[in-house]
């Protein structure tokens, strides 16, 4: 029964973001279900539901992901005619995106350490630049 109710909440907030995705469609493209996880840790982050409500179900639900592709593997797989034709455009996309993706990161990361090590006060007699 605990199961069943720490589903309920993970489907009610997926839910919640379908509708609100399914309301904003006209002017905005947002999946319902980003929406739904946005709403759940806002959930969880203002104490409305305690993480035991869903610690249980949400914990199988991650280690068991990949059973959640195994449809868009079979939705490649029976369209594979049409990815036959531009595989090397997809795999030029994918090698640059992940490029450009690894340099955005990485320059942020650098930004956020610079910007911390700004911030940090040095005790007596300490060097931050060593």
């Amino acid at each position: 029964m605990k199961l069943i109710k720490q589903l309920f909440w993970i489907f009610l907030f997926s839910f919640l973001g379908e509708v609100i995705s399914a309301l904003m469609a006209s002017f905005i493209a947002i999946p319902g279900s980003v929406i739904g996880m946005i709403l759940l840790f806002f959930a969880l982050h203002f104490k409305w539901i305690r993480m035991e409500q869903v610690d249980e179900a949400g914990t199988w639900l991650t280690d068991n992901m990949g059973i959640f592709f195994v449809p868009a593997g079979v939705g490649l797989i029976s369209n594979f005619d049409v990815l036959a034709n531009t595989w090397w455009q997809l795999l030029i996309i994918m090698a640059v995106t992940t490029v450009l993706m690894m340099a955005f990161v990485g320059k942020v990361v650098q930004g956020v350490k610079r910007r911390a090590e700004k911030n940090t006060v040095p005790e007596k007699g300490e060097n931050l630049h060593v």
